[in-house]
């Protein structure tokens, strides 16, 4: 595997990365999360795992949620603070939730964090993040598809890193968000569905639905493969026993 470096460290991706909100491919999201937390989520209280500059929080705020935000990255929780004064964002250790209370959350986001985290750290956060649900409460995983690092998408360009077709599970693989002005490429780690399956059934999560928004074309947004190809899948996960 390449070497896995954390694009969401560095100062100035922070910088581009906080001006992003939920346009273009983001819309897919912006678009179905809201009714799916309706459908699928009771009660108030949400942490928003690995929450970056705060748009996703700022979004469960809007839904209704009491949220707390948390993330590893300095940068990224700075500028969280800076954009949402009155938002609850806090650095947190390499991910570790030892601070945070047990079964306390009805909803537990990761809107895209799982990305970009190794694979050996993801079933530990998975089981970290299951102890932290109240008994009914569920976790929405937001994950980049497979299929996103092949194509070429309204908001982002895979076409100068031909090697992510080669990508099999735990591989670094790079894509560029065309709004940055840097060009800068994000390092994500490949993980397909089987493999998240797999991860969830072991964290003893089990897989309530999974959703792949596609774009319907009357959006007012010049798409290239999002209308064929879902840039997104979104994971709704419940405890087992």
């Amino acid at each position: 595997m390449n070497r896995f470096h954390n694009t969401y460290d560095d100062s100035d991706y922070a910088e581009s990365y906080a001006r992003l909100e939920w346009e273009g491919t983001y819309q897919l999201v912006r678009r179905d999360l809201p009714g799916i937390l309706k459908e699928h989520v009771t009660g108030r209280r949400a942490l928003d795992f690995g929450c970056g500059t705060g748009r996703s929080t700022r979004l469960l705020r809007a839904c209704g949620f009491e949220v707390v935000g948390i993330d590893i990255a300095t940068s990224m929780i700075e500028r969280a603070r800076a954009l949402d004064p009155e938002g609850d964002y806090r650095l947190i250790d390499n991910g570790n939730l030892a601070r945070l209370p047990m079964e306390a959350f009805d909803l537990v986001l990761a809107a895209f964090p799982f990305d970009n985290t190794p694979m050996a750290d993801k079933p530990r956060l998975l089981g970290a993040l299951r102890d932290r649900l109240d008994s009914t409460g569920r976790i929405v995983n937001v994950v980049s598809s497979p299929e996103i690092y092949t194509h070429e998408w309204a908001s982002f360009s895979t076409r100068r890193f031909p090697e992510n077709r080669r990508a099999i599970d735990g591989d670094v693989v790079r894509i560029v968000t065309t709004a940055f002005p840097h060009g800068q490429p994000c390092e994500d780690v490949l993980c397909t569905d089987r493999t998240y399956r797999q991860m969830y059934a072991d964290a003893r999560l089990e897989v309530i639905a999974d959703y792949r928004p596609v774009a319907r074309g009357d959006e007012g947004v010049r798409w290239a493969s999002e209308t064929r190809v879902a840039p997104w899948v979104i994971w709704v996960l419940g405890r087992t026993g």
